[in-house]
Order: C-alpha cells, then sequence, then structure tokens
C-alpha cells in the first residue's frame, strides 16, 4: 500500500491572462534562493516576472517617521509613494480581512509569469521546495495543487507520475519546466 494518500481536488482560481504558479515550501528549505535564480534567468530572456510574497508579518515599508508613513498613520486607506525609480502602494486594511490572492492578482501589472510565493492554502498550481534536513513535513502528499517538486532527496517510490520531480541543486531543470509551462 502506497504511503500517499489520494490528495482533496482543488478549485482553481479565476482565469487570469498572466500564468500564475505558486512556490511553497517550509523556511529555510531554499524558496528564496531559488525564486531569485529563476527571476534573474526569465527576467534575463526579458520575460516580465511579477511577484507576490506572503507573510504572517507585520510588514515595514518604510521608517516611521518619513511623511508617508505619518500620513499612513494619520488615517490615509492607502498611501502610494512615486519616483522615478519605483512606486509602492501600502493600503491599511484597519481590521477589514485581507484581500484574497485573486484581488492582489487583479493589482498587478500585465507579466508573463506572475509567482506567487506562500498561500499554501490557494487553489492554484505549486511547485514545492522540500528539503528533509529542515525537518518539516512535506505537503505534496496532501496537497493536489502541488504539481511539482524541487527537493535535495531523490524522487520517493509511489509518487504519482503527474508529479515532476526537480533536484533542488540543479534549478536548470526547474527553469526548463517553467519554460515548457509558458509555451
Amino acid at each position: 500500500m502506497s504511503r500517499f494518500k489520494v490528495p482533496t481536488p482543488v478549485t482553481a482560481l479565476p482565469a487570469f491572462t498572466t500564468p500564475v504558479l505558486g512556490v511553497i515550501g517550509s523556511s529555510g528549505s531554499g524558496k528564496t534562493t531559488l525564486l531569485t535564480w529563476l527571476v534573474e534567468q526569465l527576467a534575463g530572456q526579458g520575460l516580465r516576472v511579477n511577484i507576490i510574497k506572503h507573510s504572517h508579518h507585520d510588514i515595514e515599508l518604510e521608517p516611521p517617521r518619513k511623511d508617508s508613513a505619518r500620513l499612513r498613520m494619520a488615517g490615509a486607506a492607502e498611501v502610494m509613494i512615486a519616483s522615478p525609480f519605483r512606486v509602492a502602494i501600502m493600503q491599511e486594511l484597519r481590521g477589514a480581512p485581507e484581500p484574497s490572492l485573486a484581488e492582489h492578482l487583479a493589482r498587478l501589472s500585465p507579466a508573463d509569469l506572475t509567482i506567487v510565493e506562500g498561500y499554501k492554502w490557494e487553489p492554484l498550481p505549486k511547485l514545492e521546495v522540500y528539503r528533509p534536513s529542515v525537518g518539516k513535513p512535506a505537503l505534496y502528499p496532501d496537497d493536489a495543487g502541488i504539481v511539482a517538486v524541487a527537493s535535495d532527496v531523490a524522487r520517493p517510490a509511489g509518487l504519482a507520475e503527474t508529479v515532476e520531480w526537480f533536484d533542488l541543486n540543479q534549478p536548470e531543470q526547474v527553469l526548463a519546466w517553467v519554460e515548457r509551462r509558458l509555451g
């Protein structure tokens, strides 16, 4: 008997014109290292890549005494900081529910690919970065949204053939897979 149970099917996010790929894994597994390398490679090919990174922590993007922070703390719902180099929008939720991933995706500019880091619970195709040495259980046995795994261990016997398995130490494998998915 296989130790892999059949994952619960997921319902997909609404259709978006930009392909979306989730990247999940435990802290310390190498997600940011892999993503940084992938984005460098894809951007180097002239592709536009957006990133949405979820955090469970409060996010401080500006020094508290700067004008934009003071205006936000005074009660502004959103503050946009714009310069010739970048634009940032800070939105205060003030007790309102966190916007959904679909709402965040809708706010982004068009891109060739949007990578979503985190949002493990969302119904989207996901790549899991998995290192057993981190001491956390793998997510792929229980999540039908995980279509690929990048790991530093060999593919386990009994894993569904529909789940791609890549050597985390060979990121070119993951890049080639992403390029195939983009067509």
